[in-house]
This record gives structure tokens, sequence and C-alpha cells, in this order.
């Protein structure tokens, strides 16, 4: 009986073992058979790079630069960040764009603009220039991302797609690694002003892209995309997980690290090594996780997301210890690597035409409320930090009781376990 116990975990360790799991699949991406790394695979693997290089570093160099060269506080930086998701809030706009530019070169003009608005930040240290560059910096960022999500689900195999999202998420992880190592030897070593390490890495993004369009062909795609915005009611389940993930998430992406340096004083070097360690376990766990999502299913993989940001949360209105927040602040991190659940639940309920308008859309569901609560949390943490991290406790909760909707087996008939759009029983576990 024990050994019959034991052999569920046993199966477990084997197929998520790191050492396989991580980059073994790499190789047979860069180059087929004959040597061909021309590939959609390997376009894919290289805009992450590019995009981390960039998104990585102004987000770790940020709250440094916002509270040390303009004195911002919660209120300030709130603001900002609402700015940085309007965006967001207009991904849906991609649509119209696809009318006269096809997704392929789209996003390389989206890590462009991401690439440019971060080399700049550091040469425009006012209050003005920090927010015009934020916007032009996030409209590349979102419209990349939309971009690119869609052409993951067109190009990857439905069974294939999870692992490598967690794969990608583990080559943008390694990336992160690099530029946080650079970054902390150019502080530590150098003495390096700020302003140069966003020139380096928004500089490096622009090469890449321009690179990935000489070198890489257009790829066709395998189904004709609409033109049009598609909400279709089928879709119910999926928009409410997105809206409730862009609302979540705010609290941690804003205010998590603000708390870092406004409450424990953490210093560029300190903060860079925070994302070091959560950088260098994601480059493990993000494959694995993606492997899980494929063997458990999204509903079970959503579930465990949520009860544990539940308890997160809860820790952070309460911690008073700094390495206790950089903890909890890397459990966080590894938990919104089981995103991509929402991502592959939608490959499964939805029609294969449907993806790239619906990418779009998705996008500016998932910053409703992302453009709202920056701003307005920003007054609640000058009254109360710890009230902002209860809330995200609350929408947690929130997204775990949808998470129970999800069904064990999505498909286009089977898209939630209550509704009109269940036609097929399901399953018991």
């Amino acid at each position: 009986m024990r050994l019959m116990r034991k052999l569920p975990l046993m199966r477990l360790k084997q197929r998520y073992d790191p050492r396989v799991s991580t980059f073994s699949d790499i190789k047979s991406f860069v180059a087929d058979s004959k040597g061909n790394w021309r590939r959609p695979e390997v376009l894919l693997i290289l805009v992450a790079i590019a995009n981390a290089f960039s998104f990585n570093t102004w987000q770790v160099l940020l709250n440094n630069f916002a509270i040390d060269e303009l004195g911002f506080t919660g209120i300030e930086i709130g603001f900002l960040q609402s700015l940085r998701e309007i965006p967001g809030f207009l991904s849906f706009a991609v649509v119209f764009l696809l009318l006269v530019v096809r997704e392929q070169p789209l996003m390389l003009i989206s890590l462009l603009a991401l690439g440019v608005g971060t080399a700049l930040t550091g040469f425009f240290p006012t209050v003005l220039g920090l927010y015009c560059l934020t916007v032009l910096m996030s409209l590349g960022y979102h419209y990349y991302e939309a971009v690119n999500q869609s052409l993951i689900l067109q190009w990857i195999d439905k069974k294939k797609s999870p692992h490598f999202f967690g794969q990608l998420i583990a080559i943008g992880s390694f990336t992160a690694l690099i530029v946080f190592g650079l970054i902390y030897f150019a502080r530590t070593q150098l003495n390096a002003d700020l302003k140069w390490m966003y020139l380096a890495s928004g500089g490096i993004t622009v090469l890449l892209a321009i690179f990935i369009y000489f070198q890489f062909p257009h790829y066709p795609q395998k189904r004709e995309q609409n033109k049009k915005l598609v909400l279709r009611p089928q879709y119910w389940l999926f928009y409410c997980l997105t809206f409730m993930a862009g609302a979540r998430r705010q609290i941690f992406m804003v205010f998590a690290g603000f708390m870092m340096v406004e409450k424990f004083g953490y210093r560029p070097e300190d903060i860079v090594l925070m994302f070091l360690a959560n950088t260098a376990l994601n480059i493990f766990v993000a494959p694995m996780i993606g492997k899980m999502i494929g063997e458990w299913g999204e509903r079970r993989a959503l579930i465990i997301e949520y009860v544990g940001l539940t308890f997160v949360f809860v820790a952070y209105a309460f911690v008073e210890v700094a390495w206790i927040a950089v903890a909890l602040y890397i459990v966080d991190h590894l938990f919104f690597a089981m995103r991509i659940a929402i991502k592959t639940y939608f490959q499964k309920i939805a029609n294969p035409k449907d993806i790239a308008s619906s990418m779009g859309v998705s996008f500016t569901i998932n910053h409703i409320a992302s453009v709202v609560i920056p701003a307005i949390f920003g007054y609640i943490w000058i009254i109360s930090p710890s009230a902002v991290f209860l809330a995200g406790a609350g929408l947690a909760i929130v997204s775990a009781i949808l998470a129970l909707l999800v069904p064990s087996i999505p498909t286009r008939d089977n898209v939630a376990v209550i509704g009109r759009f269940r036609t097929t029983p399901e399953p018991a576990e």
C-alpha cells in the first residue's frame, strides 16, 4: 500500500525533473533535421528575449528611479501605473491595425516601440518625461503581448502549448537573470547611472527586432483571422477570469515592489538581487508548471494559484520583516507563472479564427480594472497599505470561485461547469 501511494509522486518527480524539462527541447526548436533555424518557434524565442531585456530593466529600476530622482509617493506611482495600463486597455485596437499590417510585422513594430521607450527613459528625468515614455514603452509592450500570444496559439499545437508557454517563461526568466546580473555588476562595480542601463537594454531590444525582421521570412497563418472585434457569449468565463487577473495582478505589480523601497529602504542593487533569486527559480519552475497544467488540467492549476495567492496577499498586509517580504514576493511571482492556464483554457474552447481578435479584446478586459486600481489604491496606500493587500486577497478569493467553474476537460462545447454552453457531461474527478 505504501508503494502504491508513492507511485504517483515518483511519476511526478520523474516527469517534472527540472534538469530535463527546462531546456531539453530547445535544441529541437532551434534547428530541425535539415539544420533550418529560421522557424516560427525560434522567432518566438528571440522575441521573448528581446522583450525581456527592456521590460525587466524598466521594471526593476522604476521604483528607485521614481523615488530617488523624482520624489514619487504612492499617489504619483499609482497614477503612473494607471497611465501605463491605458495602452493595455486599448489593446482591442490591434484588430483594426490588422486591417493594414499582419500580426508578425506588427509584433516587431511593437518591440521597437518598447525598446525606444525604455532606452530614452533615463534621459528625461521629469514627471512629464517619465509619464510620456512610460506610455510609449507600454504601448509597445502590450501590443507585443497581444499579438505574440495570438501567434503562439496559432503556431503551436494545443497539446504542446502549455509546455511551450512554460519554456518561453523560462527563457524570459533566463534572459532577465542576465539583465539583473549586468545591472548588479554595473551598480556595485561601476556605479553606473540608471539612464545608461535603460539605454543599453532598450537598444538591445531594438537591434534584436531589426535582426528578426531581416533574417526571418513571413510565416503564413493557418487560419484567416477575424478582422473585427469578437465578443462571444460562450467565452464568458474566459472574460471573467481575465478581468479578475488584471485587477488582482495590479496590486502586486504596483505596490509589492514599491513597498520594498518605501517601507524597507531597498536600494537598486537590493531590488536586483531579489529579482535575481526570483528569476532563477522561474527558470526551473515555469516549464514544470507548464507540464503540470498539461497533466492536471487548467481547472486544478487555477484553483491552486488563487488559493495560494489569497494567503500571500494576507501575509503582505501584515509583514514587518524585510526577508519575509522578499520571500512572499518570490512565492507570489511563482504563482504568477500559472497564468498560462487561462490562455490554454481559451485555446481549447475558442474557434481558431477568433484567436487574434480575442487576444486584443482579452487584453482590454484585463486592463479595465488595471487602469483604475493603481490610481485609486495609491490614495488608499497613503491611509493604509495593509488595506491594499487585503483587497488583493479578496480579489484572489473571487478568482478561486470562478476557477471552480472551469471544466475538467474544456472544449468548444464544454466551456464551463454551469451555463447554456455546457453541452457535455462533466466527468467525475
